[in-house]
């Protein structure tokens, strides 16, 4: 048996654990060993001392996170076989390999049994980001296996984690390599990805499918995307055929981005515009210019205790834009909120809908793409959803 300190269950808290979820809740644990630092990797016993699984500490509400439910060592082999079954999936559903898009994400958490890593491959840089203290002391035999497992596919590996380890201040930098070409490549189109001082890992990866279907209902249409980040939705609805294409944020160097991968695709095309301005704001002064809008918002509720507010703000601003949409206009209208489950964000939606008393029909309704899978046990691991919706 591999020697790592214990951490025991209370009678009959083993339950969520024989059913493969990843998590273990410190109201679960009955006793520690002593000495047992942050980010250790402990054995997970039942009060009957039966070994359950092996994983990482961490103080705070999730105690473990489980990497895995044999008793093996969490080492080289470990890391190179989950990295391998995590490249593999995206070998075959040909995410990665394909040369018309060189971005993806590689490593999704729970859903590739990796619990508090996500990594994103933009061209020949990989970009690292840890969501525990575990993964963050492990990120060096991760960098090591990962370009083990890459090969030549990865020329550098960018760690990038001050946002999502704030207390601990790790300094985001290159931990293998170095690259100076920010430009990607997603299906077809250029983009530049800012991992030193972007959000998440520099791009929203998860709505690639996403801004895929727009494209096809952009031919000809006055699009408008709020929240636009870098800009991905607005070149995409101008590589499908559409008139005009203002995109909004309240950032300025969002702004800045959005101009710089508009260019990057369609220089000099003056069909596009960007403002810098809030979202409601914005939209309480247009009236019927728009008959396809994007509304992609920031995560309106990062914990469970702000779901109420959240949804009044889901309601509030599909209610504007349905008050604001063309006759006869398209709708794409998202949440990224794990906390706001489908029926939630359906829910709010209706509200809204019947608030600004539109006939409204749902076209297609969204989620997250393969390479952001759900793992069968963890549910919590669904967190993109969205409607496409014709409203008259």
């Amino acid at each position: 048996m591999q020697k790592y300190r214990k951490i025991y269950l209370k009678k009959g808290k083993e339950e969520s654990l024989l059913r493969f979820h990843p998590w273990v809740f410190s109201g679960a644990i009955q006793q520690i060993d002593e000495g047992i630092e942050e980010g250790e990797t402990v054995q997970v016993l039942t009060s009957r001392n039966e070994f359950i699984a092996v994983g990482h500490y961490q103080q705070g509400s999730i105690a473990v996170r489980v990497l895995s439910f044999s008793n093996v060592a969490i080492d080289e082999k470990f890391w190179q076989s989950r990295l391998s079954s995590a490249y593999q999936m995206r070998l075959s559903t040909g995410i990665a390999g394909n040369p018309n898009n060189n971005t993806y994400r590689l490593v999704h958490g729970e859903g590739d049994n990796l619990p508090g890593l996500i990594i994103d491959v933009y061209g020949p840089t990989a970009v690292m980001q840890a969501h525990s203290i575990g993964m963050h002391l492990c990120r060096h035999d991760i960098a090591r296996e990962l370009i083990n497992v890459m090969g030549s596919h990865i020329k550098s590996i960018y760690y990038k984690s001050e946002t999502t380890l704030p207390y601990m201040e790790p300094e985001n930098g290159f931990i293998y390599g170095g690259c100076d070409d920010d430009t990607a490549l997603e299906n077809g189109l250029k983009f530049h990805v800012d991992w030193l001082h972007g959000q998440k890992t520099g791009f929203f990866v998860d709505q690639r499918e996403n801004r895929s279907l727009l494209e096809h209902y952009a031919k000809g249409k006055k699009v408008l995307n709020m929240f636009c980040y870098t800009g991905g939705f607005s070149f995409y609805a101008m590589r499908g055929g559409a008139k005009l294409v203002h995109s909004v944020d309240s950032s300025a160097k969002a702004i800045d981005l959005t101009r710089s991968n508009v260019e990057l695709n369609f220089p000099g095309d003056k069909r596009h515009e960007a403002f810098c301005e809030d979202a409601f704001k914005f939209l309480d002064g247009m009236d019927g210019k728009y008959d396809l809008i994007i509304l992609d918002p920031p995560a309106f509720a990062k914990h469970r205790g702000a779901l109420h507010n959240a949804l009044k703000g889901y309601t509030r601003l599909n209610n504007k834009a349905f008050e604001k949409i063309a006759k006869g206009g398209i709708l794409f209208t998202f949440s990224c909120s794990q906390v706001v489950t489908k029926e939630h964000f359906r829910n709010a939606v209706f509200t809204a809908a019947a608030q600004a008393k539109r006939k409204v029909r749902i076209l297609h309704q969204l989620h997250q793409p393969a390479d952001h899978p759900v793992n069968i046990y963890h549910p919590e691991g669904e967190y993109l959803k969205g409607l496409v919706l014709y409203v008259e």
